[in-house]
C-alpha cells in the first residue's frame, strides 16, 4: 500500500474543509496499514503456536509406545533427569492445553483486527469507491 501525504502547497490549494476531510481519510488508511502489520504478526504467531502443537502431539504419539514402567530422559539446562512416563505424559497434555488456550486468545485478537480492517475498508470504499486499493 503506498502512502501519499499531503505538501503544503497541496493543503493550501485546497479548502480547510477538504484538508480535514483528508487528513482523517490518511488517519484511515495509516490506521488499516497498522492493522494489517498487525494482522500478520498474530498469523505467523498462529503459525509457531501450530508448530508447537503438532511437535507435542509428535512426542505424546512416541510416548504411547513407551512402557508405563520406563523412565523419560528429560533436559533442564544442561542436565538430563529421568521421570516417570506418568508424569511427562501429565506435562505434554499441560503444555498442549496451554497452546490450545493461547491460540483461542491470538484467534480472537485477530478475528477483532480483521473486523477493524473490514470497517475501515468500508469507510474508505465509500468514500474513494475503487480507486484505492485496500488488498490484505
Amino acid at each position: 500500500m503506498q502512502r501519499r501525504m499531503l505538501s503544503r502547497e497541496d493543503e493550501a490549494a485546497i479548502g480547510k474543509d477538504e484538508l480535514e476531510v483528508r487528513r482523517e481519510d490518511q488517519d484511515k488508511i495509516n490506521k488499516f496499514s497498522r492493522l494489517h502489520q498487525r494482522e500478520m504478526t498474530l498469523e505467523d504467531e498462529l503459525k509457531v503456536k501450530a508448530k508447537d502443537k503438532e511437535d507435542l502431539e509428535e512426542l505424546s504419539n512416541e510416548l504411547e509406545l513407551a512402557d508405563e514402567d520406563d523412565k523419560v530422559p528429560y533436559k533442564i539446562g544442561d542436565t538430563f533427569i529421568s521421570l516417570a512416563l506418568p508424569e511427562v505424559q501429565e506435562m505434554l497434555a499441560s503444555s498442549t492445553e496451554k497452546i490450545e488456550e493461547s491460540v483461542s486468545t491470538i484467534e480472537g485478537k485477530l478475528n477483532t483486527v480483521r473486523e477493524e480492517m473490514e470497517e475501515l475498508k468500508v469507510d474508505l470504499y465509500a468514500r474513494f469507491g475503487k480507486s484505492i486499493n485496500l488488498e490484505t
